[in-house]
């Protein structure tokens, strides 16, 4: 039995999480926290496999509470946080920085008005989390440290890119974290970025990309030119897809029903850069649960481009590049660490083999 401990200030929401979990018959709420100082409390005494953190709370908040709880009984935590606005989205990434692993949408209720996979995603958080063995904030972005790899040679670059593009999930924010600040002011190709999240926290996951980045990130939009320098994420409830018009290419964004029950998708998105740039595009996956974004990296690879996957080490959860890797669709699993700076040298060189960055053949 997965053991969860809800904090929640609300004994209404507290009820409605309760309801949703132990639905499941692998799930057992063990214990309610109405403040961030009785979720210390309560982690200490009931050691939960996983707790369930509003950020809003009376007494102790569940920023600071989740900073005790990493300091003090290293548990998975979840951010589960209602009231989307620019301020609450600041305060639940921040969390993330002290040891949080995903942030969720607070369901409203169990029927109908809650949004498509609110609770399914709950759920699934919930089991994917549970199970990982977390540190007491030794590294505040890799939750477990990455094992060194022998050396290779890296000879499948493009000889030309236009193009990288980023899928990721559960963990993601994270690895952006890591990833996007190791990029040049001067990268020489657009990124485009698909991250899984709930509805109403990309605004405020790019402005908190964006403090320690120096590309410029942004919301997608409907038929922008893609330029270097610049880093595009889908927006809420639209695919993202790349399309070529002339020399240019510019971002299309779909109404189209989820795929993979997502909505963005990965895969819509890198089976669009397959089509429009055959041979000169980079296709990423990070850490993520399920399988979106596998098969579009596989139309990539099958199209002539790079494809490359983060490492299980520094994965959160590693659903998305091993479906991939199960597909044949990889050529390179490159280490998180190192990631900024293999992107940068292929970009840099465009052709011909790469020094070693520490990274192993798929």
């Amino acid at each position: 039995m997965i053991r969860v401990l809800i904090a929640d200030d609300s004994d209404t929401v507290a009820l409605i999480l309760r309801s949703i979990l132990e639905c499941e018959p692998d799930i057992e709420v063990i214990g309610h926290a109405g403040n961030g100082e009785e979720a210390v409390r309560l982690t200490r005494k009931l050691k939960p496999d996983l707790v369930t953190m509003d950020i809003r709370m009376p007494v102790m908040d569940g920023l600071e509470a989740t900073r005790r709880i990493m300091e003090m009984q290293p548990t998975p935590i979840v951010v589960v946080s209602g009231n989307v606005n620019d301020e609450e989205a600041k305060i639940s990434f921040r969390a993330l920085e002290e040891g949080a692993l995903a942030v969720l949408e607070k369901p409203t209720g169990l029927g109908m008005q809650d949004p498509p996979g609110t609770c399914w995603e709950l759920v699934d958080t919930v089991r994917a989390m549970a199970s990982l063995r977390v540190l007491r904030r030794v590294n505040r972005q890799i939750h477990r440290v990455a094992r060194p790899v022998p050396p290779t040679q890296i000879n499948a670059a493009p000889k030309s890119l236009e193009l990288v593009a980023i899928g990721c999930s559960t963990g993601g924010p994270q690895a952006l974290e890591t990833i996007l600040p190791g990029l040049p002011a001067d990268f020489p190709v657009p990124v485009v970025i698909v991250q899984h999240i709930s509805t109403g926290y990309m605004k405020g996951l790019i402005e908190w990309l964006q403090q320690p980045a120096q590309l410029e990130l942004r919301l997608a939009s409907d038929g922008e030119a893609l330029h270097p320098g610049a880093v595009y994420f889908a927006p809420d409830e639209r695919h993202l897809r790349v399309e070529r018009r002339g020399s240019q290419l510019v971002s299309a964004l779909v109404e189209g029903a989820p795929v993979n029950r997502f909505r963005p998708s990965s895969t819509p998105l890198l089976e669009s850069i397959a089509a429009s740039c055959p041979g000169s595009a980079l296709g990423v996956l990070l850490t993520g649960m399920g399988v979106d974004g596998a098969e579009g990296l596989l139309c990539m690879r099958k199209a002539g481009c790079h494809t490359i996957v983060q490492d299980r080490e520094s994965s959160v959860v590693y659903g998305m590049p091993e479906t991939a890797l199960g597909l044949d669709a990889v050529d390179r699993i490159v280490r998180l660490e190192n990631m900024a700076a293999y992107l940068t040298e292929v970009a840099a060189r465009q052709a011909g083999a790469i020094d070693d960055l520490g990274n192993q053949s798929a």
